[in-house]
């Protein structure tokens, strides 16, 4: 398993796998940049580059997340969560076939080990709250306002 470390305007992302795919991606506080990012792992940092300066709006690099079948459901169905869209817990409960299941899915949600990629932050409360995010809800607010279409104008 290979490891980068990539500056973000949130953090340090480090992003984690190998040629079967990206293991992880989480942001830290800070870190180290690598300098010489191994080839594994240059797509996804490109890709995480382009996105944080507003020229990409989905990813397509190979993933590969560990997890239990059920989490993988879940991050799958996050997967399928629109740029600029959001889904509440509720909805993505409903997705999955079973609205008892809420609390497993917000569990999975925050067991997700690909930061952004798999868009958890897009994952709000049923009354639009927004609620726990494992990078920090001021990231998730930040995040959501990256991808919303309605932009903040300057007015100067």
């Amino acid at each position: 398993m290979e490891t980068a470390f990539i500056k973000t305007p949130l953090g340090t992302a480090k992003i984690t796998g190998d040629d079967n795919g990206i293991a992880s991606i989480s942001i830290l506080e800070e870190g180290t940049i690598t300098k010489k990012i191994p080839t594994a792992l240059k797509e996804a940092a490109k890709q995480l580059q382009d996105y944080f300066n507003g020229k990409r709006t989905y990813f397509d690099f190979k993933l590969n997340p560990q997890g239990t079948e059920f989490q993988q459901k879940v991050w799958q169905a996050l997967l399928e969560i629109p740029f600029g869209k959001t889904y509440s817990y509720m909805d993505l409960s409903k997705k999955l076939g079973d609205v008892k299941a809420i609390r497993a899915v917000a569990s999975a949600n925050g067991k997700n080990p690909l930061w952004i990629v798999v868009p958890c932050h897009r994952v709000i409360g049923t009354d639009g709250s927004l609620t726990g995010y494992a990078g920090g809800l001021w990231r998730k607010k930040w995040l959501l306002e990256h991808e919303s279409s309605a932009k903040q104008q300057s007015l100067f």
